[in-house]
């Protein structure tokens, strides 16, 4: 039970479903049944513990449990390949080893893939893996679906509970009147829009809805980097404005050192690989990561700008992971600002909230960890705010000024007020200069 997989759960238990969690992690499994999160998701540990202590959730490293149920939901990861293109071993085993329990049950089961898979994958391997296993073909007494999550980091439980659709793809009526009924249990009157499809389908609306995302970002980055060389213009505006045209949404148009996670990445490239598979060289894709990767040079190159040579500066970067709310620091924008920082001979001081244990895990002792932001901003020559925690926008002008050798400031993800931080050598993403740089 990992991200998607644990939410699902601690939500369907929620709302009086009983439910099996399955994973092959016996440390991650105990943990659950105490009823503690193995990762940070707002609201899930409340869930966790109510579920657990309602017993209405079974944390299990036992497959066998799968027999009793009626459903099954195929949650796995689907990690990235040096080509970009998905590994599906973790389907292909979770397919085998449900096969195998669901081999002497008599009656129907479903089995619903919410894995993010390339189109042709549920109906290609996923069923492919089943029907071998369990020795039925998929139909009468085997249902299968695609229904892909939309869960967004830090407002996981609250996109679980109250979705804008629910997608669900399936090549016969029975398998998708059946996941169409549980949901009808799970949301009650408040039931959101269905759209019923092929499993294909439903598996490329996951990745169109991704690359759509990441593609505004990157958009609405290069705008920003063009605002930042006109004296008094700023993005900020740009983007109000433009958001406010119904064609183009407010959403998503937020100026940043670039997109992380563990999603636009790996699901972009894996589009790109697909595409590429089936003869088509999917440019605007490949432009959007080409524009998210050279975001982090523009982080760096505003210090620089700001220091003159980076080499032996301390340098506090507030903010690792890739957005705030969350631990996760996967493909975050910190990690490669902080690589860039530190082939530049700059000591590297950070402080998170939640994401340092992740990020140790993966620079070691390569940085320095401090215990909070001001400690992180102790004699610094300058800090780079890379993650819009809400202690970090509580900061004011005067905690930069008493704690840094020289307050000089990158705002990377636009959470000051320019004009309150004006009397400070104050830069940020996508806001024309508007005084020197130096005093």
């Amino acid at each position: 039970m990992g991200y998607v997989g644990l939410c699902t759960a601690a939500t369907f238990a929620s709302r009086s479903i009983r439910t099996v969690g399955i994973d092959i992690d016996e440390a991650r499994v105990e943990q659950i049944r105490r009823g503690k999160a193995p990762l940070h998701e707002p609201q899930l540990d409340t869930l966790l513990k109510q579920a657990v202590k309602s017993k209405l959730l079974e944390a299990t490293s036992d497959i066998s449990r799968a027999f009793g149920t009626d459903t099954t939901f195929l949650t796995v990861g689907t990690p990235s390949q040096q080509d970009g293109s998905i590994d599906l071993s973790y389907v292909k085993n979770a397919c085998e080893d449900l096969g195998n329990v669901l081999r002497e049950k008599r009656g129907y089961h479903l089995v619903v893939v919410k894995s993010t898979v390339v189109p042709g994958t549920t109906n290609g391997t996923v069923k492919r893996f089943l029907e071998q296993s369990v020795g039925k073909k998929v139909g009468s007494e085997l249902g299968l679906c695609a229904n892909p999550e939309f869960l967004k980091e830090g407002t996981a439980i609250n996109d679980a509970l109250h979705p804008d659709k629910i997608i669900i793809g399936s090549n016969d009526k029975k398998s998708a009147n059946r996941l169409k009924r549980l949901y009808r249990k799970f949301y009650g009157p408040r039931f959101p829009r269905v759209i019923l499809t092929s499993p294909e389908s439903a598996e490329l609306v996951k990745y169109a809805s991704n690359a759509f995302l990441a593609t505004k970002l990157s958009f609405i980055n290069t705008v920003a980097n063009i605002a930042q060389q006109i004296p008094g213009v700023d993005v900020g505006t740009i983007a109000e404005a433009i958001g406010l045209d119904p064609r183009i949404g407010g959403l998503f148009l937020k100026a940043g050192p670039g997109y992380g996670g563990s999603c636009f990445h790996k699901d972009l490239q894996a589009l790109i690989n697909y595409s590429k598979n089936n003869g088509y060289d999917s440019t605007l894709f490949r432009a959007t990561e080409e524009t998210n990767e050279q975001q982090s040079n523009k982080v760096v190159d505003m210090a620089e700008a700001l220091l003159g040579s980076l080499s032996g500066k301390r340098v506090a970067v507030l903010g690792l992971a890739f957005k705030k709310d969350t631990d996760d620091i996967r493909e975050a924008s910190s990690l490669r600002v902080i690589i860039q920082l530190k082939k530049k001979g700059v000591h590297v001081i950070a402080y998170d909230p939640m994401a340092i244990p992740n990020t140790k895990k993966q620079l070691a002792d390569q940085i320095g960890y401090a215990d909070n932001p001001y400690s992180a901003l102790k004699g610094a020559d300058c800090a780079i705010i890379l993650t819009e925690w809400d202690e970090f926008v509580k900061l004011k002008p005067k905690d930069f000024q008493a704690c840094m050798k020289t307050p000089n400031v990158v705002d990377a993800r636009r959470i000051f007020d320019p004009e309150e931080f004006s009397q400070l050598n104050y830069v940020a993403i996508g806001l024309g200069a508007r005084r020197s740089l130096r005093d």
